[in-house]
């Protein structure tokens, strides 16, 4: 049997006024449906603006035959995928780099002092290298001169088209520019899945690791792409002391993320890549919550 729900509502304006309506019917999907979700079709609906607080009373849900199409409240969010590895207390992200130390500063027991009894706080205090955990890489890393975390605009780390392109380490530790053709990257955050987030933390992660050869980043500068970002230790071969990825893109002012994970889920293509990093002056790298972005209407 179809349900629908009858019902009272006040609706308050912000501005001032209210409206409000006794016996209100409408048909709905499934058994139930909450006040918010009432509250919010109402208002939807009927296009109001400047609406404060809803109440939703006497409400009752019973059967009876659907006269119109039922309401569906359900929609379908975004799909949101974390790419970031967890920072914690001393972890090692980069061997030779000192692991981050995560403490209180000032602890809940020490709070009681400050605050009335039941009331506590904690307030915590990190000490570490900007090189920790999942990372961006701007300018001002590779380059004095180079633009700062506080200068670079937030379309250029936030919601950005992107694409994975997969180049599995257990077939090649270096990716040429070969890897990269026949694959639309003009204007995007390009994403290489390597796999070789599996290692993380651990000893292996550190050594004869994927990276990006100098041809693959002048290939990817010519191509005018957006970010580039690994799953990897490193973007640039770590066994020398040259870093040419890092020099071709960030002079060309094209970011970079390395420490990724969680590649294998995303699609090819048709998401958004997001990797935003506190608005800090003088610092040229940091981590990033790094996520995807998929619209649940491409899985169709």
């Amino acid at each position: 049997m179809d349900k629908r729900v009858q019902f009272d509502f006040e609706i308050y304006f912000t501005n001032g006024g209210s409206i409000k309506g006794e016996d209100f019917r409408l048909d709905i999907e499934g058994n139930t449906i909450s006040d918010q979700e009432l509250a919010d079709y109402i208002v939807n609906d009927l296009r109001l603006l400047m609406v404060g607080e809803v109440k939703i009373l006497n409400k009752e849900i019973f059967d009876e035959t659907h006269k119109r199409k039922p309401i569906s409240t359900k929609t379908e969010p975004d799909l949101l995928i974390d790419l970031s590895h967890t920072i914690e207390h001393g972890l090692v992200t980069y061997k030779g780099l000192p692991a981050p130390i995560v403490c209180d500063y000032l602890s809940r027991e020490d709070s009681k002092q400050f605050y009335e009894e039941g009331t506590q706080f904690q307030i915590g205090k990190i000490e570490m290298v900007t090189n920790t955990g999942t990372y961006i890489d701007c300018p001002f890393h590779r380059f004095e001169d180079g633009k700062d975390l506080s200068e670079i605009g937030l379309e250029c780390f936030t919601d950005l088209d992107a694409v994975v392109i997969r180049i599995p380490f257990s077939e090649t530790r270096a990716i040429t520019e070969a890897h990269l053709k026949n694959r639309e990257i003009r204007n995007k955050a390009v994403l290489i899945h390597t796999g070789w987030d599996s290692y993380w933390n651990t000893e292996k992660y550190y050594e004869n690791h994927p990276y990006l050869t100098e041809g693959a980043a002048l290939y990817l500068r010519d191509c005018n792409v957006k970010l580039v970002g690994i799953d990897s230790h490193n973007i640039d071969n770590t066994a020398g002391k040259s870093r040419p990825v890092h020099t071709t893109l960030l002079q060309a002012e094209i970011l970079i993320v390395e420490h990724l994970c969680n590649l294998c889920v995303l699609p090819q293509e048709d998401f958004t890549f997001s990797a935003i990093p506190p608005k800090f002056k003088g610092v040229g790298t940091f981590p990033v919550r790094a996520m995807a972005k998929i619209s649940k209407s491409s899985f169709r």
